[in-house]
């Protein structure tokens, strides 16, 4: 099957924001190239050797959509074009913008990405293991078995890794826990195994949504729980913690509604925040949280906190 290929280049803090509207307009398959990834990779014992071409001398990001040959691919690529441009007008930098079209073979660009995903571990206990892969677990560690396919969430990205940390350190036992844009289920199921009783797991992707579900049941868990909504439109009574690793512009929006689904102390961790937008963010957080912990890695940034 032939594909088109659109490679947009651009900066840390739009990258989220590019996916979501690459997702948005049908895009089969999202594959994101962010240095930053690659540089936490060789940080990781599992790799014996790295390619040097996969270091770049550049920060910027390369975030690849793939739309299958249609009557309306041209549209859909120029509406893309404009949407990513578009978002300038709403405060996000998106850099030295570049946009390329191409023409692809599917296997050229379905398994190729996997080469760069490896068992990671992240904070004291857990383990990212892609389902094809083979890893002996040490005594300890909790293994969440993965397969992202074109959903957001590996744990190499600074956003997730903070918030498994996060997580890490503060399911109990017993927890409700909701994840507001799950992607591929990677905060839900290492909530699952870190001891909360019911995770609720939802995304406004279909993609996500699916692979979401799948990654649930590579996993075997029974108390992880995914559907689709609009953020917290479909869910359904109050949370111990609610997750969000989302953009700083949807956290901001968030943070009024949040608190109806909390219980009282309730945590919500909120994460996605390019550190540019780290201030706006806390103030409006601050209006019915009280700040706990803030944590920074990259060019991002991971708020805890506890409703007032």
């Amino acid at each position: 099957m032939k594909w088109i290929e659109v490679q947009v280049m651009t900066t840390q803090e739009a990258e989220e924001a590019v996916t979501n509207i690459m997702h948005e307009l049908g895009a089969g398959g999202v594959v994101i190239k962010n240095p930053n990834d690659v540089k936490l990779l060789a940080q990781n014992d599992s790799w014996d050797y790295l390619d040097p071409s996969l270091f770049e001398e550049n920060e910027a990001v390369k975030v690849f959509a793939y739309f299958p040959m249609a009557s309306d691919t041209t549209d859909k690529i120029n509406l893309l074009k404009e949407r990513v441009v578009e978002l300038k007008s709403f405060g996000i930098d998106i850099g030295n913008f570049e946009f390329k079209v191409s023409e692809v073979n599917e296997a050229d660009w379905e398994n190729n990405w996997k080469q760069y995903y490896k068992p990671l571990k992240v904070g004291e206990k857990i383990v990212i293991k892609p389902s094809w892969e083979e890893y002996n677990p040490e005594e300890g560690e909790l293994i969440v078995e993965l397969d992202p396919g074109m959903a957001f969430g590996t744990g190499t990205h600074e956003t997730t890794k903070m918030c498994l940390e996060f997580l890490e350190k503060i399911i109990k036992q017993g927890d409700v826990v909701f994840d507001i844009g799950c992607g591929s289920g990677i905060l839900s199921i290492a909530s699952g195994k870190l001891g909360a009783k019911e995770v609720y797991a939802a995304d406004i992707d279909d993609v996500s949504v699916e692979i979401a579900r799948q990654n649930v049941e590579l996993n075997n868990l029974q108390n992880v729980k995914v559907f689709k909504s609009n953020l917290l439109k479909e869910f359904v009574g109050k949370a111990d913690v609610i997750v969000a690793n989302i953009i700083a512009d949807v956290i901001i929006k968030l943070s009024g509604e949040v608190p109806h689904y909390l219980q009282d102390k309730g945590l919500f961790l909120a994460s996605g925040i390019i550190k540019s937008r780290k201030e706006e963010v806390v103030e409006k957080i601050q209006n019915f949280f009280e700040i706990l912990k803030i944590k920074e890695e990259g060019e991002w940034c991971a708020i805890l906190a506890r409703k007032k």
